[in-house]
């Protein structure tokens, strides 16, 4: 009977190491997104290139997402002001703290700066179907 609990116990032995042993899936769309940081990507709903930021950007060139992103996740609790030329020229749009989404249709392959709370600049002009957004604050990116 011993014997037969031992040649019982080895498949179920390896049966448990088997369970354990699963690789972890990695991460896919807006899930890339480190906590902590605001994220920018080069597809619609998190996919493609994904450009990971924790401080003010003046030139997105750099990181190769300049006049490319499509959509974004804010996991930071600045407001982030999008700049439509690098070095925080030309107009503005802003993903709110915890924003995240396709940009409008607009503002897709758009941006080339970005900055981390601070001053806005001149509001871009309005996603199709808006109303007119005031020069002091800047557009919202995505709805």
């Amino acid at each position: 009977m011993g014997k037969k609990l031992h040649l019982l116990a080895l498949p179920v032995a390896a049966a448990a190491l088997a369970l354990t042993a699963l690789p972890a899936q990695a991460a896919t769309g807006y899930d890339r997104c480190a906590a902590g940081y605001y994220c920018l990507f080069s597809g619609l709903d998190g996919t493609g290139d994904i450009v990971q930021i924790k401080s003010d950007t003046p030139d997105l060139a750099a990181y190769g997402i300049a006049d490319r992103a499509k959509s974004d996740w804010n996991r930071t609790s600045s407001y982030i002001h999008l700049f439509s030329e690098a070095g925080y020229g030309g107009c503005s749009a802003v993903t709110s703290p915890a924003g995240k989404g396709n940009f409008y249709t607009p503002f897709r392959d758009f941006f080339n700066s970005v900055r981390f709370d601070g001053q806005n600049g001149p509001s871009c002009f309005p996603p199709p179907g808006e109303g007119l957004t005031a020069k002091t604050a800047p557009a919202d990116s995505h709805g």
